[in-house]
């Protein structure tokens, strides 16, 4: 059943810390690669490099709602939106073509 999850590349799952500014501020995040993998795809769709996407980020939910309490949850959750954005996409596409027809 998990043959799947359990047989994936160990490199997916290690984690890797960046230092970046946050508001002026230096600071390190540690995250798993396959995080860093799609943060670093956002930043890219974004236009933008991964520093400015994530002090972006971090600089949005301040006003939004203060300090994260766990900002690297932030970015882990960030992820997900992501990828079921983009699952979802497609099927939006088709909804969209059905109601033009």
């Amino acid at each position: 059943m998990c043959q799947m999850f359990a047989g994936q590349d160990p490199h997916r799952y290690a984690s890797t810390t960046r230092r970046l500014r946050l508001n002026g501020q230096s600071t390190s995040i540690r995250l798993e690669n396959s995080f860093w993998a799609i943060i670093d795809e956002i930043a890219a769709g974004e236009g933008v490099s991964t520093p400015t996407f994530i002090s972006t980020l971090h600089s949005e939910v301040l006003e939004l709602r203060g300090e994260p309490s766990n900002f690297t949850s932030l970015l882990r959750c960030t992820c997900l939106v992501f990828i079921e954005a983009r699952s979802a996409a497609p099927e939006t596409a088709g909804q969209q073509v059905l109601a033009a027809e």
